[in-house]
């Protein structure tokens, strides 16, 4: 199976890095600065040429580079050939399909914690998507961590809970660690909060605590294994204008988890309607 990766920004790099020694792994970004010296790990000069060098197709780009991305994936041939995974927040299976034809889809949203193999990715079957295709699916972010299936229309929530949710335990842990509170303490405050937040986001129980406890376990190994600090972790999935973003602004403004994800779910609704 060959692996193709459309976008090698923070997310786009760490899914080729952990599947490179299981796939054959290809990769095209715009920006050439990204790509210039790769190990296991084949450059595509363009979008075009990564669509005719693959089987499977991971769309890593930012929503507002995406409409670009599948004009250019429109001109290849064989697309009824080719699974199409998009790890784009607020992009519908629909919305691929009716710029594609009737193509594969299967949406994912991962979170950052696949760097270290402790990911926690929710998955969505499109229209025309196989079980097949979401078994294969389920595998490749198996590898890369845990998987939880759910519908579409909790993808949005999924995005804000532990999609955003690591950017907003490393916001709050900043301050821990500056303090005399202790960081385990925390992690469990932090993990009943979410939980309860991925409830009123409309997940059911068992699936809130999933979320919630992978998300926050998460977290602290990627603290402790990356020895990177909080500030620059949640610096990587901070993007202008994204869900993360609203929900640090909800956050800064009331201090309330419950009320960063809301505003990131928010975000995420709005970025799924334009």
């Amino acid at each position: 199976m060959k692996i193709g990766i459309i976008g090698f920004g923070n997310m786009g790099s760490a899914i080729a890095e952990r599947l490179k020694s299981k796939y054959k792994v290809f990769v095209f970004d715009k920006d050439k600065t990204k790509t210039v010296i790769l190990k296991d790990i084949i450059v595509a000069n363009s979008i075009g040429e990564l669509c005719r060098m693959s089987d499977t197709l991971i769309l890593a780009v930012k929503p507002q580079d995406f409409d670009a991305v599948l004009v250019e994936i429109k001109s290849c041939t064989h697309l009824a050939d080719k699974l199409f995974i998009s790890i784009a927040a607020g992009i519908k299976t629909s919305y691929i399909e009716k710029k594609l034809g009737a193509v594969r889809v299967v949406r994912v949203m991962p979170n950052m914690a696949i760097k270290i193999k402790q990911g926690i990715s929710c998955l969505s079957k499109g229209r025309f998507a196989t079980e097949e295709d979401f078994e294969f699916t389920e595998e490749l972010f198996d590898y890369m961590g845990k998987t939880l299936r759910i519908e579409e229309e909790k993808m949005e929530a999924a995005t804000a809970v532990s999609g955003s949710g690591p950017g907003f335990y490393f916001d709050i842990i900043e301050s821990i660690l500056d303090s005399n509170k202790n960081p385990e303490e925390f992690k469990k405050e932090f993990i009943i909060t979410l939980t309860k937040a991925a409830e009123e986001s409309g997940f059911k129980h068992e699936e809130a605590v999933f979320l919630a406890s992978g998300t926050g376990t998460a977290c602290q190994l990627l603290l402790v294994e990356t020895k990177l600090p909080p500030s620059e972790l949640k610096k990587q999935i901070t993007s202008k204008g994204g869900t993360t973003l609203a929900g640090l602004d909800a956050l800064h403004a009331t201090g309330s988890l419950i009320e960063a994800v809301k505003a990131a779910k928010k975000r995420a609704e709005e970025l799924s309607k334009s």
